[in-house]
C-alpha cells in the first residue's frame, strides 16, 4: 500500500527532473545543433555571419519542440503563435545574456571572459525559463 504523500513527492520529484533535464537536453541539443549546422553552412561557402542567422534559427525550432514536449509536456499540436512567444522569450534572454556579460567587463574589465560567460549565461537560463514557464508554456485552463 503506497502513502499518498509519498506517491505525491515522487510526482513533484519526478516533475522537476523532467523541468531540469528537458531544459538541459533542450538548450544542450539547440547548442550541438547551432554548430552543426553552422559548420555545414559554412562547409558549402555560406559566410559565418550569414550562417549563424540560419544556425540560430534552426537551433530555435530544436528548443521548442524538445522544450514544449519534454521539459513542459505541453499537450496537442504546436502553433505558430506558441513559436512566435517562444522566438520573444529566446531574443529576450539572449539579450539578457549579452547585457549582464558586458556589464560585467565594463564594470569589472579585469574580469575573465569565461567567467563573465557563466555568470550571464546562468542569468539568462532564469530568464529563459521563467519565460516560457509563466509565458509561452503556462497551462491555460
Amino acid at each position: 500500500m503506497t502513502d499518498e504523500g509519498d506517491t505525491t513527492g515522487r510526482a513533484a520529484a519526478h516533475s522537476a527532473l523532467r523541468h531540469v533535464g528537458g531544459f538541459v537536453l533542450a538548450g544542450g541539443s539547440a547548442f550541438l545543433v547551432d554548430v552543426g549546422t553552422l559548420e555545414a553552412l559554412r562547409g558549402v561557402g555560406v559566410p559565418p555571419l550569414i550562417g549563424r542567422l540560419l544556425s540560430i534559427s534552426v537551433a530555435m525550432v530544436v528548443s521548442w519542440m524538445i522544450n514544449r514536449s519534454v521539459t513542459f509536456a505541453v499537450p496537442g499540436p504546436p502553433s505558430f503563435r506558441e513559436f512566435l512567444h517562444f522566438a520573444a522569450v529566446a531574443w529576450i534572454s539572449s539579450a539578457v545574456n549579452y547585457s549582464v556579460f558586458a556589464a560585467i567587463l565594463f564594470a569589472r574589465p579585469e574580469t575573465a571572459a569565461v567567467a563573465a560567460i557563466v555568470v550571464a549565461t546562468a542569468i539568462a537560463m532564469i530568464v529563459s525559463y521563467l519565460g516560457m514557464r509563466l509565458g509561452v508554456f503556462r497551462q491555460r485552463t
